[in-house]
């Protein structure tokens, strides 16, 4: 097996569910030797990536749906976050501290969510939609982003 257990959920594209992706995750990722601290910052990352899907890949249309699966393995956590939405056409750009598709967001939600694991991947497709891979190990503190 390539992972010891697994979480799936789905959920409409609606700002209230973000409360509830956190929870999911973090309630699972309990599984692991997390600290509070450490548990706190990956429900950050999970609002984070769950607000984008919501926010600019769905454009706020309630119904469409955010899907999230984490899988644990080999003592990390890896929490992948995925809409069918808009995409992001340049994801260089939109790592950039302040990029914001939307006038009245501040643009550091990857920025955010960079700072929460220790690796963040995006994979987006314009029209396609958009994939956050999140990986975080208990005790870690380095942090990098690759983008595909």
């Amino acid at each position: 097996m390539e992972f010891e257990n697994f979480l799936r959920i789905e959920f409409f594209s609606r700002p209230e569910n973000v409360g509830l992706a956190r929870v999911a995750v973090a309630a699972f990722a309990a599984q692991l030797d997390y600290t509070i601290s450490e548990l706190d910052d990956l429900k950050g990352a999970v609002s984070e990536a769950v607000s984008n899907a919501i926010v600019h890949g769905y454009a706020n249309d309630p119904d469409h749906v955010v899907k999230i699966a984490a899988y644990l393995r080999e003592g990390a956590l890896e929490i992948v976050v995925e809409d069918r939405g808009y995409g992001i056409p340049n994801i260089d750009e939109v790592l950039r501290p302040g990029a914001s598709t939307v006038p009245e967001r501040l643009g550091l939600g990857f920025s955010f969510i960079r700072s929460f694991v220790d690796r963040l991947e995006i994979i987006s497709e314009p029209g396609k939609g958009t994939k956050v891979i999140m990986y975080k190990r208990p005790g870690s503190q380095r942090s990098d982003a690759r983008t595909n």
